[in-house]
């Protein structure tokens, strides 16, 4: 029980090296973690720590780890040698937009995979039809629900021809907000038809170009649920919407459990309890890990999280990880990574890029 309930965690690490990181990964037999600046110098540096990580998740278990970053190229960024791209606005602004997005996922997975990140929590698929939206903005494709379903549709094929599992996100959609959900609780007045039409087209792209992984938002939409919950704890949008009505079967993560969004009702033991009972399958950054852990865990134990909906959560992790070869090549040449990013190919194509959204523009 212990090792299937810490296959929903995905939290932060610290530091920069393996020892440091990896005494988190067998005590509580971790799902996957996510790397920030703080743990990335360099290209052979990365590749090291996430050999050194899936070392100790294969020795203690034998399940690999889901290593991931928030990597969507313009603002949010996290390599700091990674070979840059614009924002998904852009490259959808520019003359040949499905060559620019293409390209940038090609790209940005290729030099992911070879640092040994193996899932990237991206493309952003919100419509932003709000332009003082505080939190999404140009990560946004744009505001036309359709060509922002098309464009997730080309960024998602893209990735995952890499071998880089892919996160679209924030559903049920986070493009019309005037609250950023970093420090607040959005509350979005779409009724159900305005959500049919304008935030759900590109969660239907990325249902149907097998989006491995689809992340939560951590908003309140009563024309979705009257309860009022956030939809990243509401069994309606993720067991009603999302696995109901758009049919999907792939990992349902949540945001980060870090923000307002999420514990402003409940605390950050119980927002993490809450979104697994509503039908989240991993828990992204738990403010603490071990009390987030042990809440869950305790919960498994009363049965408030019932043993066949962890199970269920397993499942969907343990058939990504596999669909996506995760068992099969859980480790990376460290000695490559540095010839693979910024390659000479991978400049003159974001040179490419760079040109064509400016023509466009």
């Amino acid at each position: 029980m212990r090792e299937k309930v810490g296959q929903l965690f995905m939290p932060t690490i610290p530091g920069s090296t393996p020892a440091q990181a990896a005494a988190l990964v067998e005590r509580y037999h971790l799902g996957g973690v996510i790397y920030f600046p703080v743990n990335l110098r360099t290209p052979r540096q990365t590749a090291e720590l996430s050999n050194g990580l899936q070392k100790a998740a294969m020795k203690h278990g034998g399940v690999p780890l889901v290593i991931s970053t928030d990597e969507e190229q313009g603002p949010v960024s996290r390599l700091p040698y990674i070979t840059r791209f614009p924002a998904n606005k852009s490259l959808a602004s520019g003359r040949h937009p499905d060559d620019n997005v293409r390209t940038a996922a090609r790209v940005t997975g290729e030099e992911l995979r070879a640092v040994g990140i193996n899932q990237d929590n991206a493309p952003d698929a919100d419509v932003n039809i709000n332009p003082n939206n505080p939190v999404i903005g140009v990560r946004s494709f744009g505001a036309d629900p359709e060509k922002v379903a098309h464009f997730v549709g080309v960024a998602i094929d893209a990735y995952r021809a890499t071998g880089v599992a892919v996160v679209a996100k924030h559903f049920p959609g986070h493009g019309d907000t005037a609250t950023d959900s970093h420090t607040g609780l959005p509350i979005i007045n779409h009724s159900r038809a305005t959500w049919e039409r304008v935030d759900a087209p590109p969660f239907k792209a990325a249902v149907e170009h097998d989006a491995d992984v689809i992340m939560t938002a951590h908003i309140v939409v009563p024309g979705l649920d009257k309860s009022r919950l956030p939809a990243t704890m509401s069994k309606t949008v993720l067991g009603g919407l999302l696995r109901g009505t758009l049919g999907y079967r792939g990992v349902i993560i949540t945001d980060s459990l870090q923000m307002a969004g999420a514990t402003i009702k409940f605390g950050p033991e119980e927002a993490a309890v809450r979104a697994v009972v509503a039908g989240a399958d991993m828990l992204l950054m738990p403010r603490n890990l071990g009390r987030a852990y042990n809440a869950v865990l305790a919960a498994v134990k009363s049965g408030r999280i019932s043993q066949s909906r962890l199970d269920d959560a397993v499942t969907h992790i343990l058939h990504m990880k596999y669909e996506r070869g995760m068992f099969r090549s859980p480790y990376v040449d460290a000695a490559k990574a540095s010839h693979v990013i910024g390659s000479k190919e991978h400049r003159e194509a974001a040179r490419k890029v760079a040109a064509d959204v400016r023509s466009g523009g």
